[in-house]
């Protein structure tokens, strides 16, 4: 093999300003959407009430953003043109406390050092705009109303190589509108428009956050997700939340903003995703709308060059706020939207329904619902005070031998969400009647769902059960998995894990959970170390509920009453009380729904009744 000579020796020097603003551009613009968040926040920090944003080629020729805002005095336009001149802050305290959307000042630097670049800009007391030239340095009056015009040309002219690149326009045209979109669901009090080579591309005019969602997402993400507003110590969560049944194959519709900036927080993403566990499985992406306000002391945004990264000074508090935030809207009896008709109004006397632990309560009016879940026929009653059911894991044990002693039959006079029980279809489906037509309930889902609600409810006082092991396994591991596993022993042990070190990189598995004796105890433990080490900062005693919420959900499955098994008259009715007193109920614990309504109407239209 040829040895390589070393090469000589370079003198260190400073780099000359251009090329320094070079390599800024480099970190804050990555392609024509770069640009076009950067100058968006500019205005938004302006105080406009309208952006437009006219893109030519896809943004790779030319970008201009307009806004209405405050504009900038003649004096400061040079000044905006320098790396790390800004208005947004002045000390290292107002950096510790961000509340705008752009701090560092270095983003027209940069933007400028790669394109043509000019500025006209009218404050509100001026008789005229002024035009600068970044180029030339050039200062003239211009034609324009108060506020603020970025031109932006050419991008990256100056450096040919970055340019090659660049995707083709349609391509870079999608990921500039989306990165006005982003803006458009967080400032709803602010309209916005895009054109693309002198066409309106999008526009979103100014309304509520109700609005935006519909115009932006559409009416069905109103239809199938639930309002979120909860005040959280420091923080207030406020937002909407997809239902199970609206998940999606890709995270397209995912949105996460802290402080009215769009952020990819993993440990946002991972607590979302947490809360979603009982209802959703496999690779299905929940969608959300979630706008976490919080003291801006208590988070750092200067962490990434294009700022869509923060630090939480608490991460674990918010990771616990966020997920306990999004689990109980999504928890009520009736987690999901199965379809049904906008039923008509339903008349029931005012008086509790005995035996079933719900009294009428009115249905409130629901805006855009097209679709409507067991927790809007449910909202016909309100719970009572009602003593804890006993826990079973049996089928047998679960649909009582004697129903008629707990749940009563219902009679005539008296109606419930998901109706009486007609019979049984196939050995796999209840068929009930209710106000609103034909209810279809899957008994297995249903009935593995209400098993492991009650199983989860008794075991939040328990620790999981440890089988040893008669010969312990042992695998090769990397310096983190050992290292978590030496740090936090006490969390594996309470999950029936006993993990050991045998000696520089490999690991002893000593026992597993009592209530997995077939699991591959490396593959588990591995499986396990893992999830620790992704929470490392965020609610690590979750890990502990969710591993062995998991070990339950198993167990649930094999403890629900089973397809083809025929149920009396008396135990469908107690399935379906039960399913109208369970959480999550719309969904079993693989995220499937667990009953159908079909309404009046449509029967009327299968039978041409009514033509």
């Amino acid at each position: 093999m040829t040895e390589t000579a070393a090469p000589p020796r370079r003198p260190i020097r400073e780099l000359p300003d251009e090329l320094v603003s070079q390599i800024a551009a480099g970190e804050v613009v990555e392609r024509p959407a770069s640009v076009v968040r950067e100058l968006v926040d500019n205005a938004l920090d302006a105080g406009a009430t309208q952006v437009t944003v006219r893109l030519v080629a896809g943004g790779i020729r030319a970008i201009v953003v307009e806004d209405d805002g405050c504009g900038i005095p003649p004096e400061e336009l040079p000044l905006a043109l320098r790396r790390h001149a800004t208005s947004k802050i002045r000390t290292l305290e107002e950096l510790e406390g961000v509340s705008t959307m752009g701090f560092r000042g270095e983003a027209l630097a940069a933007i400028a050092s790669v394109s043509e670049t000019a500025i006209v800009s009218r404050p509100a007391d001026a008789a005229h705009a002024q035009r600068l030239d970044a180029r030339s340095g050039e200062l003239a009056p211009a034609a324009r109303a108060q506020g603020t015009s970025i031109e932006v040309r050419e991008l990256f002219f100056s450096t040919p190589a970055r340019r090659k690149f660049l995707k083709s326009e349609a391509t870079e045209l999608a990921h500039a509108v989306e990165a006005v979109r982003r803006h458009a669901l967080a400032r709803p009090d602010v309209g916005f428009a895009v054109w693309h080579e002198g066409k309106l591309v999008e526009q979103w005019k100014r309304g509520s956050h109700e609005q935006r969602f519909a115009d932006i997402l559409g009416e069905d993400f109103l239809a199938q997700s639930r309002a979120l507003d909860v005040q959280a110590g420091p923080m207030r969560l406020i937002g909407r939340v997809g239902l199970p049944e609206a998940a999606r194959a890709r995270a397209d519709q995912q949105f996460c903003y802290v402080n009215g900036r769009f952020v990819r927080d993993k440990l946002v993403q991972h607590a979302l995703r947490s809360a979603y566990e009982d209802v959703l499985h496999g690779q299905r992406q929940p969608v959300y709308v979630l706008f976490i306000d919080i003291d801006p002391t208590r988070v750092d945004v200067n962490v990434h060059p294009t700022k869509i990264e923060v630090r939480f000074r608490d991460s674990g508090e918010v990771y616990a706020a966020v997920r306990r935030a999004v689990t109980q809207a999504l928890a009520a009896p009736g987690g999901a939207a199965p379809i049904v008709a906008a039923p008509a109004p339903i008349t029931l006397p005012e008086t509790p329904v005995a035996g079933s632990g719900f009294r009428f309560a009115g249905l409130p009016p629901t805006a855009h619902q097209s679709r409507l879940s067991l927790a809007d026929l449910g909202a016909l009653y309100a719970p009572e005070p009602r003593a804890p059911l006993p826990v079973e894991t049996g089928a047998t044990r679960l649909l009582a031998a004697e129903p008629s002693a707990s749940v009563p039959a219902p009679t005539p006079e008296h109606d419930w969400p998901l109706g009486r029980a007609l019979g049984q279809l196939a050995g796999v489906y209840i068929l009930a009647e209710n106000a609103q037509g034909l209810v279809v309930v899957d008994m297995h889902a249903a009935h593995e769902r209400i098993v492991y609600e009650r199983l989860k409810a008794a075991a939040d006082q328990a620790a999981l059960a440890a089988q040893p092991l008669l010969i312990p396994a042992t695998f090769a591991a990397t310096p983190t998995e050992v290292a978590t596993a030496e740090a936090r022993a006490d969390e594996l042990q309470a999950l029936g894990l006993d993990l050991s070190a045998l000696g520089p990189g490999r690991l002893a598995v000593r026992s597993r959970p009592a209530a997995l004796p077939d699991a591959d105890p490396v593959e588990l433990a591995r499986s396990v170390l893992r999830e620790l080490t992704e929470l490392a900062e965020a609610d690590a005693g979750h890990l502990l509920t969710r591993a062995r919420d998991e070990l339950l959900a198993t167990m649930a499955c094999h403890g629900a009453v089973r397809a083809n098994r025929r149920l009396t008259l008396e135990e469908m009715n107690a399935l379906l009380r039960q399913m109208e007193a369970t959480e999550r109920a719309d969904q079993c614990n693989h995220g499937r729904p667990t009953w159908r309504q079909v309404s009046m109407k449509e029967l009327d239209a299968l039978f041409l009744r009514g033509r």
